[in-house]
């Protein structure tokens, strides 16, 4: 489905901040079956990669800085951005939600406006002012981004956190293994999802995952083995959404590939 305007309040883009930038394009573009990258400066020797689809925005790459590289060992780490109208108006929503402010709003050249910040249960994400680009400008067809999950600790805390934030709803339902699946809605439409970090997934801190569609779950699992991927949690399904498995790629980060149901929502969030 291509997009040309994200509501205020949606999962809108998503980039990955990497160790080996040359790499995770070739990974990620060879995975999804996505067009070459291109590259766009981003100050001094910095360039921010972005794959598409058939000429269409779908996600963005770039190199660590040194000190995200020591924060995370050196692990690759996706970030998850959601739509605003005014980005200066964040920091101040966020730290009295008992957030934090992780950089201050700046420019991204003329095509938008960002902030980064931390949640009331130290998940960091990220949110977007659309000027020139509005985020991804296709959405929930293989290849493309479907759908971002939130895993924390305190999903009380989280929840009241992004109604404050962004005017999302909270709707919780049994998941599988008698865990608890929180839909988060934004205008009455699903917009991210949430769950409570389990205990023997260990030392896991709070965070926000991606997941892109693919057309074929198995098929898309080999190309990512082929690829020095692997696979962390396997193939399980979701009734009336599709089937989903979670990788570990090459540089460490982790991301999910669902392979939509039919009748799986996969309108822009």
């Amino acid at each position: 489905m291509e997009i040309t305007k994200h509501e205020p309040g949606a999962f809108s883009w998503a980039d990955l901040a990497t160790p080996d930038l040359a790499a995770s394009k070739a990974f990620y573009g060879r995975l999804l079956g996505l067009d070459a990258a291109v590259d766009v400066p981003a100050g001094g020797d910095a360039v921010y990669a972005m794959l598409r689809k058939s000429g269409r925005d779908v996600c963005g790459l770039y190199g660590m800085a040194p000190e995200l590289r020591q924060a995370t060992g050196g692990r690759a780490v996706w970030q998850s951005y959601f739509t605003v109208e005014r980005a200066d108006e964040v920091p101040a929503r966020v730290r009295a939600l008992g957030g934090a402010v992780v950089r201050e709003p700046f420019d991204v050249m003329e095509s938008g406006r960002m902030t980064v910040a931390r949640d009331a249960t130290g998940a960091v994400f990220a949110v977007w002012e659309p000027r020139r680009a509005i985020g991804a400008q296709v959405w929930g067809e293989p290849g493309a981004l479907s759908w971002t999950e939130l895993y924390t600790r305190d999903t009380e805390a989280a929840a009241k956190f992004y109604a404050g934030l962004f005017g999302w709803s909270a709707h919780a339902s049994g998941g599988g293994n008698g865990a608890e699946y929180t839909e988060f809605r934004n205008g009455g439409r699903p917009t991210a999802g949430m769950m409570a970090i389990r205990p023997e997934w260990g030392e896991m801190p709070p965070n926000w995952s991606v997941y892109f569609a693919v057309a074929d779950l198995e098929a898309a699992l080999g190309r990512a083995a082929g690829l020095d991927a692997k696979t962390i949690v396997p193939p399980t399904e979701v009734a009336g959404v599709g089937r989903f498995a979670f990788l570990q790629d090459p540089q460490g980060a982790a991301v999910a590939v669902i392979q939509l149901a039919p009748a799986g929502d996969a309108e822009p969030r």
